[in-house]
């Protein structure tokens, strides 16, 4: 077969995974081409928010600021379940204002919503270098020992080519055909509910001027739903839960949906303009393994998870950080192929308790009629998104701890997990992830072939929550992981981090 074109990676798929895995391979240097066979980036509301975690990894990629131009004068979100926007509020899960986590993290969180999100992440991307197409489509894919060969369709001009890449990312969403195409299995609770998405324009400043950025469970005598208002005046969304086996997308005309937004919204006399109407299934999916070959799955290929806990799109821009400081590291020379093996040692584990943790809170605040011993015990938000820990090759952890995560505001400092924050005058150790880091405070390391900034401790805080103590050090990986750790300096230190960093990259 005859190669048109040679790239690096291809990516497949331009939602936040695909979008994100582009941006951080280009800013690595890679030849990346992004696809995805829709016009554009997303029109719709949805995966709103990002949380503090992913706010760190957003500004080692120079969108951080302008993600955040999304939510601004907003303190936080608020989380309601009502019969209706002016109706009784049933209760309220989460207040305005309340945020413990920020003492965890330098970065605040965000409430962009995804039609914000990407457009932004596409011209860093773009800006960066990266090739992204949209209205192309892969229609076929094979793999080899050096490489993947891909067939791509152009759906404006209905001509066909071939991309050799090295490496496919597939972000192709829920239903991904690449996942499919390679027979990769999903276990889990599979659908729970249809629904009918209506993204409309109409003024609700009166009925939302105290709820700009509240995200309502709608439990209605009418119906089941959910309302979020979108960063662009005017515009907003909500779905509702229908039964597919009773009706079909064909049974919400305009003239229905908007009668339901009059309920939704309590204003008798609405009338909205419905921009357009989708259908969606929420399910409860994680895929056996996030890599084959050298194919890897992230965002919603990988798994898919209930919106309730808002990590979907989230957990989609960590896979797609992670791919990509690990595909760049092996195809620049500085890793083994070995590296990519923590891809799926890291993301899977993880892609489940996100999916069972959204699971616990769909049942909570939408379906209380599903509870039973089937479905899976909550999962602390703090603890999931800058608690976990990562278990790999490309970790060196020293006990035999098997918790999976530890509690946040009591960080431990130990191999596997985020780096504890630390204050540093007008610096955190956030300011350091994108790179290899060395956190020390003895000068013995100064020559380690790493990034070694210079730290001042005057209250032992430091040295404390990272457990290196005067003479230590703890080396931290591009995402901010602690990858090794001691408390004492070896006869050569720079030595010592050369000899990890090969156990560590393969």
């Amino acid at each position: 077969m005859t190669t048109d074109e040679r790239v690096q990676v291809l990516v497949v798929g331009a939602g936040l995974g695909g979008l994100s895995a582009t941006l951080f391979l280009a800013q690595r240097g890679v030849r990346v081409l992004g696809i995805s066979k829709h016009g554009g980036t997303s029109t719709h509301p949805r995966a709103t928010g990002q949380h503090h975690r992913t706010m760190e990894l957003l500004r080692t990629g120079g969108v951080a600021d302008e993600v955040l131009q999304g939510s601004e004068g907003v303190d936080g979100l608020v989380i309601k379940v009502a019969e209706s926007l002016r109706g009784p509020v049933l209760h309220t899960i989460v207040h305005d204002g309340e945020d413990p986590a920020s003492a965890l993290s330098p970065e605040r969180p965000g409430l962009s919503g995804q039609e914000h999100v990407e457009p932004v992440l596409l011209d860093r991307a773009r800006a960066l270098g990266a090739d992204v197409r949209f209205r192309t489509e892969l229609t076929s894919f094979e793999q080899d020992g050096t490489g993947v060969t891909a067939r791509l369709l152009d759906r404006t001009t209905g001509r066909s080519s071939t991309v050799r890449a090295d490496y496919l990312v597939a972000a192709d969403g829920a239903h991904s055909p690449v996942r499919q195409a390679l027979g990769i299995e999903r276990t889990g609770r599979g659908r729970l509910s249809s629904h009918i998405g209506i993204v409309f324009d109409a003024d609700l400043d009166d009925v939302l001027a105290h709820d700009r950025f509240t995200l309502f469970y709608l439990r209605n005598p009418a119906f089941t739903g959910v309302f979020v208002a979108s960063n662009t005046p005017r515009r907003n969304a909500m779905a509702v839960e229908y039964d597919p086996t009773r009706e079909s997308p064909a049974d919400y005309p305009p003239s229905r949906c908007a009668e339901l937004l009059r309920v939704a919204t309590g204003l008798p006399d609405l009338e909205p303009e419905i921009v357009e109407t989708t259908t969606w299934e929420m399910a409860h999916w994680v895929s056996t393994r996030l890599r084959d070959g050298r194919v890897f799955l992230v965002g919603d290929a990988a798994k898919v998870t209930p919106p309730t806990g808002g990590l979907g799109g989230n957990t989609a821009i960590g896979d797609g950080f992670d791919i990509a400081w690990k595909l760049a590291a092996v195809l620049r020379g500085e890793a083994g192929p070995g590296l990519l093996d923590s891809y799926d040692a890291e993301r899977g584990p993880y892609a489940r308790l996100v999916a069972d943790g959204s699971l616990n809170n769909y049942v909570r605040r939408m379906a209380p009629h599903l509870a039973g011993p089937d479905i899976p015990d909550p999962v602390d938000p703090h603890q999931l998104t800058l608690g976990y820990r990562c278990r790999s090759r490309a970790v060196l952890i020293d006990d035999d701890d098997p918790a999976p995560m530890e509690d946040p505001f009591q960080p431990s400092g130990r191999p596997g997990f985020r780096a504890p924050h630390v204050p540093l005058g007008d610096r955190s150790p956030a300011d350091f992830f994108g790179d290899w880091t060395l956190i020390t405070l003895d000068p013995a390391w100064r020559d380690a072939p790493v990034r070694v900034p210079e730290l001042a401790d005057p209250t032992g805080e430091l040295a404390r929550r990272f457990g290196i103590g005067a003479r230590g050090a703890s080396l931290l990986r591009p995402d901010g992981v602690v990858a090794w750790r001691t408390a004492e300096p070896p006869d050569d230190p720079a030595g010592a981090i050369r000899d990890v960093l090969a156990r560590l990259l393969g």
